[in-house]
């Protein structure tokens, strides 16, 4: 097993055990989600559109909500995901609310060796791209996913505010890719998982490392945008501007939280 293998199950072991917690939490209010409630959030919902009769992939689905909110939308999805336990419980939902929606355990880079199918979306959003260490790979298994004309859509935590502390006092990391950061950590980000205690290994990847991936890949860039505000309430040190709008105390409406893309590729 080499590096990046290792890396791999370590992080599948913190994500199997991390969805033990999930699953039951507040933050993720599963019971709001069987009674219908819908998952994603404005900014993915915009640049989604009508999703009816469309096929597709979504990238790092974790336990599935939101490949199961587009399920209720109208599409045929298939979720992917590292994790064991997540996409068993997924898969679960699914049967349970009887929704269109397929879910399979692989690892977005492994994707290419397993799935033989093209899709009008691809989807990611939020936590994707720090477990993934080069943005090229990751670009090129997306492009081979898309049908001619299909498009990738992506909202993801601002490569910026990876930059700081947990609190967000202080710089700690570098902006760009230099080396794995490997940290063991106490908790997660959802309000039940304080026993959750585990090393995890994460990239950073600047912007211009995902934008100039993708357009290496072959794909074009329709819309990109940057968001002063994180949906979810995932971080320390926030502040709710809004209903359903977090900024970083202190630091309100100063920097961006969350960004977007949504890119296509040639329909021939």
């Amino acid at each position: 097993m080499n590096k990046e293998q290792e890396y791999f199950e370590n992080n599948r072991a913190l994500w199997n055990e991390k969805t033990k917690y999930h699953v039951d939490s507040e933050f993720y209010d599963m019971e709001s989600f069987r009674a219908g409630k819908n998952s994603l959030n404005d900014i993915e919902l915009e640049l989604l559109g009508d999703v009816s009769g469309k096929s597709i992939i979504h990238l790092q689905c974790h336990f599935g909500q939101d490949s199961l909110s587009l399920a209720r939308m109208g599409a045929e999805v298939l979720g992917t995901d590292i994790s064991d336990d997540a996409i068993n419980y997924a898969a679960q939902t699914a049967k349970e609310l009887d929704l269109k929606a397929r879910f399979k355990r692989v690892d977005t880079y492994s994707i290419p060796n397993e799935i033989n199918e093209k899709f009008d979306i691809v989807f990611a959003s939020y936590g994707v791209i720090g477990w993934l260490p080069d943005m090229k790979r990751f670009a090129d298994v997306i492009s081979g996913l898309l049908k001619p004309g299909g498009r990738f859509v992506f909202a993801e935590s601002h490569p910026v505010i990876w930059m700081f502390d947990q609190y967000f006092s202080k710089i700690e990391y570098s902006y760009f890719n230099r080396n794995p950061i490997i940290e063991t950590n106490q908790g997660s980000y959802t309000d039940n998982s304080e026993d959750v205690n585990m090393t995890e290994v994460g990239w950073n990847h600047s912007i211009a490392d995902v934008i100039d991936s993708l357009i290496a890949s072959g794909l074009h860039i329709d819309t990109f945008k940057e968001h002063d505000y994180s949906p979810y309430n995932c971080y320390k040190n926030l502040v709710e501007i809004e209903k359903g709008k977090w900024q970083i105390k202190g630091l309100e409406g100063k920097m961006p939280i969350v960004y977007a893309i949504e890119a296509s590729k040639e329909n021939r």
